[in-house]
């Protein structure tokens, strides 16, 4: 029997007797617009029914045991987008917080939201202080939101964090490593993830994580992401499970 054929509870069997399930899941979000479009939708539509999709793959992240979850909502270069389709992200991350974050709390998802605050409007970043102290207490699952977010910027922030640091006299030139750059970056306390993937088809990793996903697994699905669900995740663990992670050692 394929793995389409099985049933969703079967599947979640399989991935946990397969045993190494990603203990760190990143996820790019993409297709909203092109759902919508395919269904002659506003883009907007296609953003809410993302929305749904976050829902399904935190149930999902939960049911599997991954530790971290960090999704990809809303890049710096989003900013460019027209504002009346920006003004309605914003609205949906302020339903979503005041109809999630509850639930979230009870199911121990502690969510923080990693990106430039500077850029949010009052709305936006009220909502996001609300939700990262209504889930402050979790400890199940590490829900990172990756909001008004660029890797490059991350880095260039992270490298003058450091070299403040030294100026100021608290650290040793010597004493930057991986380590201590890592600790700098918005995804401090997080583990590097163990598997990336983006949803679409596109063969891109637009900016997303740059430092830490140098040894990730990357898989690459044709599924837009409003239809991405469950199933769609423990087959991407299923196929994760049967990668050979080498981080650059040569193997026989």
């Amino acid at each position: 029997m394929t793995e389409a054929g099985v049933g969703l509870e079967k599947l979640l069997e399989q991935v946990r007797a397969g045993g190494g399930v990603p203990r760190h899941i990143a996820i790019i979000m993409d297709g909203n617009g092109r759902w919508a479009g395919e269904r002659a939708l506003p883009r907007f539509m296609g953003h809410r029914q993302g929305m749904k999709s976050v829902r399904r793959v935190v149930t999902g992240s939960l049911e599997l045991g991954v530790e971290h979850l960090t999704l990809y909502a809303f890049s710096k270069e989003n900013w460019s987008r027209p504002p009346e389709e920006i003004g309605a992200l914003m609205r949906l991350l302020s339903e979503y917080v005041e109809r999630d974050k509850e639930e979230l709390a009870e199911k121990g998802v502690r969510v923080r939201v990693i990106g430039d605050r500077s850029s949010l409007s009052p709305a936006a970043l009220r909502a996001v202080e609300s939700i990262e102290g209504t889930t402050a207490a979790g400890g199940t699952l590490a829900l990172n939101l990756a909001i008004s977010y660029g890797s490059r910027d991350e880095i260039l922030g992270a490298a003058r964090i450091l070299a403040g640091r030294c100026l100021a006299g608290e650290m040793a030139l010597d004493d930057i490593s991986e380590t201590s750059f890592a600790s700098a970056l918005y995804t401090a306390g997080s583990p590097d993830p163990d598997l990336l993937i983006r949803t679409s088809g596109e063969m891109r990793v637009s900016n997303f994580l740059l430092w830490q996903i140098a040894y990730s697994e990357i898989l690459v699905t044709p599924v837009l992401w409003p239809d991405f669900g469950e199933r769609d995740l423990y087959e991407a663990a299923l196929e994760y499970q049967r990668r050979e992670r080498r981080f650059g050692r040569v193997t026989r």
